[in-house]
């Protein structure tokens, strides 16, 4: 990671770390609930680094209101922050970064992500939207991986699969939403497949075998999140048991969707709280199972390169 003058000397104060968790808090409710399994310097770090990249994706949103122009000016304000941090939340951010050894080009990654929305881009192809996903998702997995303890590069992968899986599932749950202010996500050649037109889903009535297209891309979501399993026992036992907790209690949205009947275009799906309370015991017990195989496996070097 490259650390700069701005940067290198900085200190958070509590009142920095207070404004990260309390972005989160609001915004990132599951985020928040499966940070708590954290030790206090991972969580504030894991907080710091939600809160800065939530910033930078709710400056796009606010671009419907502000006008183009004046979001990519936010935007570039917001990125200038990495350099010389000023804002409580990139403050501690900065401090986050040096603390763990977080690497840089996943965070301007992250921004140039965010830039495609304010392109208003179409996704012809799932090659594409993935390119997308990578960007405004798949980057958290890999900036916040330092901070979870991941010891073995190899891992890598998985966790930016684990952000890809998650902002897909975003885009089930939003279709409504994006729709609402034209943008639509899901690939035209998925569409095309399962004979559902645009227009027909801007207005929020979708044509065709709508039901069929939302199943084939939760099946596309599910397996993201079987791979990104794959990664996780790569990272120190705070770190699995958070990564755990947040890819079961998200993947639920999908559970959701399937007992709306595919129905995302009426209302908003969500997971109560009482049920994430109810997944503790099945978090806990993947976990377990987990250590116990971990266990059994024969020692090797740790696999880290960076």
């Amino acid at each position: 990671m490259h650390l700069n003058d701005g940067t290198a000397a900085v200190i958070a104060s509590d009142e920095d770390w207070s404004a990260c968790r309390e972005v989160a808090r609001v915004n990132g409710r599951t985020f928040y609930f499966a940070s708590r399994v954290l030790r206090r310097e991972q969580r504030r770090a894991m907080l710091a680094a939600y809160a800065y990249c939530r910033i930078a994706d709710d400056i796009v949103d606010g671009c419907v209101l502000g006008g183009l122009s004046s979001a990519e000016e936010r935007l570039q304000s917001w990125e200038a922050e990495l350099d010389a941090p000023r804002h409580p939340v990139a403050r501690a951010f900065a401090q986050a970064r040096r603390d763990f050894t977080i690497p840089e080009h996943p965070v301007r990654d992250l921004l140039l992500g965010v830039r495609m929305d304010l392109l208003g881009a179409r996704y012809q192809t799932w090659e594409e939207l993935r390119v997308y996903c990578y960007h405004v998702a798949g980057t958290v997995g890999l900036i916040t991986a330092p901070i979870l303890g991941c010891q073995d590069d190899s891992a890598l992968p998985h966790a930016v699969n684990l952000g890809i899986a998650m902002q897909l599932t975003n885009i089930l749950r939003d279709v409504a939403e994006d729709a609402a202010i034209g943008r639509i996500y899901i690939p035209k050649e998925d569409l095309d497949r399962f004979d559902v037109c645009e227009p027909s889903l801007l207005r929020g009535r979708a044509t065709g075998r709508f039901p069929e297209l939302i199943a084939f891309e939760i099946a596309r979501a599910r397996a993201l999140y079987q791979d990104a399993q794959l990664g996780i026992a790569a990272l120190a036992p705070a770190g699995q048991i958070a990564t755990l907790a947040s890819s079961h209690l998200y993947s639920k949205i999908l559970n959701r969707i399937e007992e709306e009947q595919y129905d995302v275009l009426s209302e908003r799906v969500y997971v109560p709280t009482h049920r994430k309370m109810a997944a503790i015991p099945t978090i806990a017990g993947s976990f377990i199972k987990m250590r116990v195989h971990s266990a059994r496996q024969p020692t090797h070097p740790a696999g880290r390169t960076a």
